[in-house]
């Protein structure tokens, strides 16, 4: 059975990107490793971002915020899929990826951008989980087998376009 690469890149690497990895890597089952940049990180993971995955029990130990680059070493592991969560309904540019790995895009607002109280942020995270969940979860379940790389290029653009 193959492990697939997967990089989740967002402007930040705060929150979206952050969440995605988490929630791939929990929900993978061994299938997937997950990684997460930013094309201009944060430098730190949203204190937010890692209080709704651990009050949901992800893994957070390894999580930081990083840049994209690192992946784009010599030394850095294959992508087999790089997905942008950035959105640009909202102005974001969002990085692009060069090479041959199957990519789309899945936009979530920025729940980092939420301005309001403590109640307001954490129900934008939640929000912003909700929907990367559920995306991670079709992508899962693909038949990946079954698919070509057309049609499985198509289905994470589709997933992509889920309402949110």
């Amino acid at each position: 059975m193959s492990v697939y690469n997967v990089l989740f890149l967002c402007t930040g690497n705060s929150a979206r990107s952050i969440m995605a990895e988490a929630i791939l890597n929990h929900l993978g089952g061994g299938r997937f490793r997950a990684f997460s940049a930013g094309s201009h990180p944060a430098g730190q993971v949203n204190p937010h971002a890692i209080e709704l995955l651990q009050r949901n029990h992800y893994t957070t130990e390894s999580l930081r915020s990083k840049n994209w680059s690192e992946f784009a070493q010599a030394d850095a592991p294959h992508m087999n899929f790089v997905l942008t969560v950035c959105d640009k309904a909202a102005g974001e540019v969002c990085p692009v990826w060069p090479g041959q790995p199957l990519s789309a895009h899945w936009g979530v607002p920025d729940p980092a951008e939420v301005k309001g109280d403590d109640e307001a942020a954490r129900k934008a995270f939640a929000d912003t989980f909700v929907v990367l969940n559920r995306r991670v979860a079709l992508m899962v379940n693909l038949p990946f087998e079954k698919l070509d790389r057309l049609a499985l290029q198509q289905e994470l653009v589709d997933i992509g376009r889920q309402e949110t």
